[in-house]
Formats: C-alpha cells, structure tokens, sequence
C-alpha cells in the first residue's frame, strides 16, 4: 500500500470538497438565516484538513495500484461523509449530535434519502439547500468515480467497472479517453438536472423548491425540502414531472451517453436490461394501482392512479420520494415496494439496489439450470440481447448475490441485538444498504428516534451499498494488507 500516494490524492479531495460549503454560505448570508457561520467553520476546516494531508506528500506521483485504488475509494466515500457532517453538527437548527450529523451527511452523498430531521420546513433555507446539494453531489460523484476516476487508478479501475456492469454496451469504453468520458457524462448529467428543474418550476414549483428537487430527483436521492415531501404540493403534473426524471435518473447513463450522440432513441430499447427496467416498472405499477382499486384504498380511482405510479417509480429508481403514507397502504404493498428497492433500477446509474442487470442474469441463469435437468447433455448459453454473458460474469453476479445476502443477514442481526424490533431492523437496513430511505415500522416516517450505534450502523451499510458492498469489504480482508 502506497499511504503517501493515497493521502495526497484524499487531501486533493477534501480541499476540493470544501468549496461545495461556499454556495450554502452565500445563500444563508444573502436570505440572513443565521447559518453562514458553520459553513465557513467547515469550509475552513474541510481545507485546511486537505492542506495539511496534500501538502507534506504534494510531490509524489507515483502511479496508483489496483489496492490502492481500492482504498482510494472506499476512503472517498468515508471522509467525504464525514467532513459533510461538519455543517449540520456546527448549526444550531437542526440541532444534531455526531451520529445525526454523520448519517444525514451520509445519507446525502450516498443518495440513500433516510433522514433523522423532524420539522425540515422551520430549518434554514441555506440548511435545505446544502441537503439537496450533498445528494447532487453524491448522484455525480458514483457516475464519475465509475467511469472516469476508477480508469486512472489502473486496471483495477476498469477491471471493475467491466465486472459490475456486464452488457452490450456497458463491456466498452464509452470514448477513447476517459476524461472525455467524464466530461460527456457531465453534460448529460447538468443537462437532465436543468431540464428537470426548468420543468418543475414551470409546473407550479417556486425557483428554489425547483432547483432543490432537481438535485435529488435526478440523483434519485430523496431528501426534500418540506417534511411532507411531493404530498406538499398537491399537484398532479409535478407528480408526473418527477416521475420521468426519475425513471431517467434509473437508466444506465452509458445509454443516455449513446442516445446524445447518435441522436437516436435506438439505443436505449436495444438493451436487454432497460427493456427489463421498464417491464418491471410498468408491471408493479399496474398491480399498485389494481390492488389500490380494488380494495377501494382511497375514494377516487385518479387518485390511486397517481400515487401508485408515483410510488413505484420513485422505490424502483430507490428515490424514495412520497406522496402519501405508503405504510398504510393494504395486503402486501408496503412490502412489495420496499423489495423493489432492493432490487434498485440499472447499473451505472444514480440508483442504488443490487441493480436490475444481476437479477435479470439470475433469472437467465435459474432458467438455464432448470433445461440443464430436462437436457443434460445440452451446451446452453446465457445470453443479453445477441450476446453471450460469460461464465466469469455469471460466478461475479452469484458471488455479489450471496455476499451480499450475508452482509445483510449479520446486520440485521446486529440491528436486532440492538433493541430493534425485526420489521424495523429488516426496513431500515434494506432502505439504507439499498440506498432507497423510507422503511417501515419505527422508520416509516424517519431515523431520528433509533440508538446512536444504530445509526453508525446504518450509516456504513449505505455507504457499502453504494459501493457494491465488495470495494468496502476488501479492506477487510487479511490478504489485502499483505506485500
């Protein structure tokens, strides 16, 4: 492990980081809301804390190692969680602990959307704003870190980027140079946020509800400016508009990349796992809104039209939006959404979840091992669209799967053994490693009334589930640290 390599690029990080604590500032300076202070307090500190790491080792350029990079990333998420905290512990509304601090900073940047703020309406306008913020920030970040820093770390970099998102499209490059990469995925990104802010103020948001929804709808974050999230502003067509930029926000940017500049849609109904995503998505809306229906739920048919959709997309896309108490909604549809957001929407996107791509493998793989016993002699492949998925993807997809269903079942026996009661511990580490936010039980509404270790807790299950669960967990292992 090369420390000194490792430190001077976390400290170039966080120096960069400590800017993104100056828009917050001028805002809570201009509107008088009495929270500047904190954000110079941690503007000052995020850089000076990046100073005194990047300036002793500023001359080194050694070239990263694959484990370098590991660490590299896992730390990305870590210290960067942790310097976003710095505002909400410093401000005297919300008045937070460390824990709060550290899971709602968390939360943000890891576009989980669980929060532990009651009463987000009476905070600091500039306080809402750095929330909506720390998800765009995060939305941008997994993009980026994906396909354009990952690459300059090695071939571990691509390596992963290969093994995470197997396809068609997603197996190449999506330009010669992974700095015009970023810098394309950038554009689409800005572009789908401006877009969807221009939208929203146009269909009856104010420019500030806009721009902060914006933030999180294309980062399919969650976190919203008013305690009652979308149910604040009764309105049908705002509904609609954060529906699409939600499902867009859930699509492979790989593909948006394509569709930009080929200037054709083609690109997107070619792929197996966009075709999949929509399936999934129009299916589990028209069961909502039947069982909504049909057990008379609400009043009115349009209205259980528009939450069903509403809601089904936003826990498909793992968002976390609400329009209504979906918690009280009848037979197993509280359930049903919550394991649509394990599931998560495509990879290389905003989302969280296992993705989309790994459970369409698994399916493909399930039907293959059931002709294996009709035919046993038979050569059988496993294909997306044309192509055939190796059978090194096919072990990665099985190996994340039983990971991953280990590292929930030895946290949920954690949350348990903490004094929480199963359903919470079940939904609130499902929201949480999902990157979705709403759970049920105790959590239905917010975090604010678990322990504190429960929320360190939480807090590092959403930045596994951000990191594919893999990355976090090799720095675990005995074998990485050896020469």
């Amino acid at each position: 492990m090369r420390f000194t390599v490792v430190q001077r690029i976390l400290g170039m990080l966080l120096m960069v980081f400590s800017l993104t604590m100056l828009p917050p500032a001028l805002m809570s300076t201009m509107v008088g809301d009495d929270a500047t202070a904190p954000f110079l307090w941690a503007f000052a500190l995020t850089l000076s804390s990046g100073l005194l790491l990047w300036l002793p080792v500023r001359r080194h350029h050694q070239e990263l190692r694959t484990r370098d990079g590991f660490f590299v990333v896992a730390m990305f998420w870590i210290v960067l969680s942790l310097a976003g905290a710095i505002p909400f512990y410093l401000a005297e509304s919300p008045s937070m602990d460390i824990a709060d601090a550290v899971f709602e900073s968390t939360s943000g940047l890891t576009t989980t959307g669980a929060t532990v703020i009651v009463g987000i309406d009476e905070l600091p306008l500039s306080i809402r704003f750095y929330r909506q913020q720390l998800h765009w920030l995060g939305g941008m970040g997994i993009i980026v870190l994906a396909v354009a820093i990952l690459p300059m770390l090695g071939i571990g970099g691509m390596q992963l980027y290969r093994a995470e998102m197997p396809g068609p499209i997603k197996d190449a490059k999506l330009t010669p140079r992974i700095a015009e990469t970023a810098k394309a995925l950038w554009y689409i990104y800005l572009g789908l946020t401006v877009a969807c802010a221009s939208a929203y103020w146009l269909a009856g948001m104010t420019p500030f509800d806009a721009i902060a929804h914006a933030f999180s709808t294309v980062a399919t974050g969650g976190f919203s400016t008013h305690d009652a999230s979308f149910a604040y502003f009764d309105s049908a067509l705002i509904e609609m508009v954060a529906v699409i930029f939600m499902f867009a926000g859930g699509v492979n940017f790989a593909l948006h990349f394509y569709a930009w500049r080929r200037r054709s849609l083609g690109s997107y109904f070619v792929d197996a796992e966009f075709r999949f995503y929509g399936s999934v998505m129009l299916i589990t809306m028209g069961i909502v809104v039947l069982v909504l229906i049909g057990t008379r739920f609400y009043d009115h048919s349009p209205t259980a039209l528009s939450h069903g959709i509403f809601q089904v997309a936003s826990f498909v896309t793992t968002t976390g939006f609400t329009t209504t108490a979906f918690y009280e909604w009848p037979l197993f549809l509280p359930l049903l959404l919550l394991f649509l957001g394990m599931v998560g929407a495509c990879a290389s996107s905003t989302s969280g979840g296992i993705k989309m791509i790994r459970f369409l493998l698994l399916f493909k793989q399930g039907q293959r091992e059931i002709m294996r016993l009709i035919h046993p002699q038979a050569q059988i492949l496993v294909k997306l669209g044309t192509k055939q998925v190796s059978e090194r993807v096919i072990d990665s997809v099985w190996g994340f799967f039983a990971t991953y269903m280990a590292v929930f079942a030895a946290m949920l026996l954690a949350l348990i053994a903490m004094g929480l009661d199963q359903v919470t511990a079940f939904t609130a580490l499902a929201a949480s490693i999902s990157n979705l936010g709403p759970g049920l039980g105790a959590v239905a509404a917010h975090f604010g009334g678990l322990s504190a270790p429960a929320k360190w807790l939480l807090s590092f299950a959403m930045v596994m589930g951000r990191l594919e669960i893999f990355t976090l967990l090799v720095l675990f292992t005995p074998a990485f640290w050896r020469r």
